[in-house]
């Protein structure tokens, strides 16, 4: 059984607001997205490994013998704090349901510190400082601290676009030269067809 990817619902959004609280009155923003992370590691590695994912989700594996497990896997790989939701997730029988909770304390976190998850993609990477004066750029326009995730697409020129939420914002090279062929395209139709408007009307003054 996998585990079960959906939007998160009241349930998952529940959860993750409890360790959302827990972990900003333990260590305020910085300890949040630091839970947040690992929370998020977990549900990669579950992802990418189906005999983990299997382990997260199989409810054939019994609460006690799975919370022991649990405890072996994780301590000292993450904070006491995820371990314990995790065996509090496993003992409520809803441990299958974790990417959805990820979801939720990942929607939670950017609505209360402002944040907005940014896909940064450039045709080659880009160092510290170019990204530091995209943050500011985008900070400026959107109001909202952007969190950037600078990732490279070979396939184009040059450039970069922006992907925040589901809007895709376009200024690589590649579009920039397609939108110029369009304009030039609509233009020269927009002479040809403005040129026979003045043969046509020569034609008929005769």
């Amino acid at each position: 059984m996998p585990l079960i990817e959906t939007q998160p619902d009241a349930l998952a959004t529940m959860y993750a607001r409890s360790l959302f609280e827990l972990a900003f009155e333990k260590g305020g923003q910085e300890t949040a997205e630091a839970i947040g992370g690992e929370i998020e590691d977990i549900v990669e590695i579950a992802r990418s490994n189906p005999s983990f994912s299997e382990f997260l989700a199989s409810r054939v594996l019994g609460v006690e013998s799975r919370d022991e497990s649990l405890a072996k896997i994780f301590e000292g790989r993450c904070s006491l704090l995820v371990l314990h939701f995790l065996q509090l997730l496993n003992r409520k029988g809803r441990l299958s349901h974790l990417p959805p909770i990820v979801a939720a304390y990942d929607q939670i976190t950017q609505e209360h510190f402002g944040l907005v998850e940014v896909d940064v993609l450039t045709a080659a990477p880009i160092d510290d400082d170019q990204l530091g004066h995209i943050r500011e750029k985008l900070s400026e326009a959107i109001g909202k601290q952007p969190v950037l995730h600078p990732y490279t697409d070979p396939s184009m020129l040059g450039g970069l676009k922006l992907r925040i939420g589901d809007q895709l914002i376009d200024a690589s090279v590649s579009t920039r030269l397609q939108n110029m062929r369009e304009r030039l395209i609509n233009r020269g139709g927009a002479t040809i067809r403005g040129r026979s408007g003045e043969l046509l009307d020569d034609t008929s003054g005769d």
